[in-house]
């Protein structure tokens, strides 16, 4: 595939393609790259059309903010074109309601999958939905300007798109729950001290920061870091003894793979 081949440019995402690097990239600055159900299909789709080659993805969103969360336009009676207003939606059966935040879900599960490494490049405002999207990624580069937050329960609602489950892993149940009840906003140095950033550098040097750490985690034999993460990714919820049984096997697939003998 050629240098930035463009793969997809649609509903506020487009996908670019350089060899074995993705970059997804949220197009909507005048509207902070808010979020609407058009987005997150784009956004699943984009996870499809990766190409095989491709091992790391890079996340980013033009403009001042990376996303400012979801579009209000969502919540007004007319809802988007297209599409039905949510709150038309939660007037519906609930069976068709949960079937349509799990839809809305899929934007965010594909990030983590054990083939590709995932980073977020965050500066400016990741507010909600755009909080739990960073959080979707497996490493997080951020701004010294990024200003997290979770404002989903100050809007009498949960956060649903799949970012419970990494903000308490990341930083904590106790944290997690102060940080999602106040809806305050965590910085940079909080950040980077609770494990929610990976590194923190200048706006102007964060595209070149995301890139460097993609051309770092290609240094690696791919299978070795697929197996890697997989058993990373899993730790939390195998026991110790589980985990040693893991860590044995992997290394099992990987020593037969270096001499030859792989299935």
């Amino acid at each position: 595939m050629t240098s930035l081949d463009s793969v997809l440019d649609k509903d506020g995402v487009r996908l670019t393609v350089d060899d074995a690097v993705a970059t997804v990239t949220l197009t909507n600055p005048a509207k902070r790259n808010a979020q609407s159900p058009a987005l997150w299909r784009a956004l699943t789709e984009a996870g499809r059309l990766l190409p095989g080659s491709v091992r790391v993805v890079v996340l980013r969103g033009e403009g001042k903010s990376f996303s400012a969360g979801l579009d209000r336009q969502a919540f007004a009676p007319e809802g988007f074109d297209g599409e039905p207003s949510f709150l038309d939606m939660a007037r519906g059966p609930e069976a068709e309601l949960d079937a349509t935040i799990a839809e809305y879900q899929e934007a965010f599960t594909w990030w983590r999958r054990n083939d590709i490494v995932s980073i977020a490049a965050v500066q400016g405002h990741a507010i909600g939905a755009g909080f739990q999207l960073a959080l979707a990624c497996d490493l997080r580069i951020v701004a010294e300007d990024v200003q997290f937050a979770m404002r989903e329960t100050s809007l009498g609602l949960v956060p649903d798109l799949t970012g419970t489950h990494p903000l308490v892993n990341l930083v904590g149940y106790a944290r997690a729950l102060e940080i999602c009840a106040t809806g305050r906003f965590v910085h940079a140095e909080e950040a980077e001290r609770t494990g929610l950033a990976n590194l923190v550098v200048p706006a102007d040097q964060l595209d070149a920061a995301g890139l460097d750490l993609a051309a770092a985690l290609l240094a690696a034999p791919r299978d070795a870091v697929v197996e890697t993460k997989a058993l990373l990714s899993g730790a939390v919820s195998r026991t110790y003894e589980e985990q040693r049984t893991a860590e044995r096997a992997a290394q099992g697939r990987r020593l037969r793979d270096l001499a030859g003998l792989a299935d």
